[in-house]
């Protein structure tokens, strides 16, 4: 019997629930909204029990912050997340009780940037963010990721503000006006009052969310030194954006040290709808599986 490996990208938006085989191919996956715990995660015990025993290991990335700690007490919990009913919620163990399978729980970030550089073997570090909802960050450096105590939250440093949004306070409960409070997609309306899908392309506060992105890039970009930076997310799914964020981090790093070509070093991802994460959790799907076999 062939093995099938399994992958949730648990989103703040929507959950991606997906199958594969030992090539890392999607052969089957369900979408569904992150509504309360117990009933978004049921939908997913469901969709992995219609395979039945094929399924030998599955690999979450989860929005966060998540505790990836195998020795702590709370390992595979969501923590401090904004979210409602999300807070100090066990994913992992609610799943274990259901799915009694080895299992690999990293942030969805993490997910995307270990299927990027499995996509494009040649690069040995790169560093994937998502702009959408929220903002967070993963960083790969010779197959393994980036971090210490925990995982890397990126969306969460603070930024110069862009000298005409002075008077937003953004939109982080937890920190105001940090990366992600001021650039990521909620910002937009909170701001204008308009839903980023309906604000004019010509409008300036595109040029002002390019700016704080285009300074997480050049921060990057000094401290680690990637091979290259990715920008996935809705609000990246827009070519204008990548476009008016290349521009800014031009500027803002003013050749100060030397980076690849810009349309080649700030990327969108290399599959669309976000899969690289997917086609990262199987991999690190199977990666648990061989390491319980």
């Amino acid at each position: 019997m062939s093995k099938l490996f399994g992958s949730i990208e648990a989103g703040g938006t929507k959950f991606v629930c997906a199958v594969g085989n030992e090539e890392l191919m999607i052969l089957e996956s369900a979408t569904f909204p992150t509504e309360k715990p117990e009933e978004t995660l049921q939908q997913a015990v469901d969709f992995f029990k219609q395979f039945g025993s094929s399924v030998v290991a599955i690999a979450v990335g989860s929005f966060g912050p998540i505790d990836i700690d195998r020795g702590s007490e709370t390992y595979g919990f969501v923590t401090t997340t904004p979210k409602p009913h999300w807070a100090n919620f066990d994913m992992i163990g609610f799943l274990k009780d259901q799915l009694d399978l080895p299992m690999f729980f990293t942030t969805d970030v993490n997910s995307s940037a270990f299927g990027e550089q499995l996509l494009d073997p040649s690069l040995k570090s790169l560093v994937y963010f998502t702009i959408g909802t929220g903002i967070g960050a993963g960083a790969i450096q010779d197959g393994e990721f980036i971090g210490g105590i925990s995982h890397a939250e990126m969306g969460h440093m603070f930024v110069k503000r862009h000298p005409e949004d002075l008077a937003f306070a953004g939109v982080c409960p937890y920190h105001g006006d940090c990366l992600e409070g001021v650039a990521a997609g909620p910002s937009l309306e909170a701001r204008t009052g308009v839903r980023g899908e309906n604000i004019r392309l010509d409008s300036h506060v595109w040029d002002i969310q390019a700016y704080y992105i285009a300074q997480a890039a050049v921060t990057t970009t000094l401290t680690l030194r990637p091979e290259k930076i990715i920008f996935g997310g809705g609000v990246m799914a827009q070519e204008h954006m990548m476009q008016r964020v290349r521009k800014q981090f031009a500027e803002l790093l003013n050749d100060y040290v030397s980076v690849p070509e810009l349309s080649a070093y700030l990327q969108v991802p290399s599959i669309a709808n976000n899969a690289s994460a997917t086609v990262g959790n199987f991999a690190l799907a199977k990666r648990e599986y061989d390491r319980n076999n």
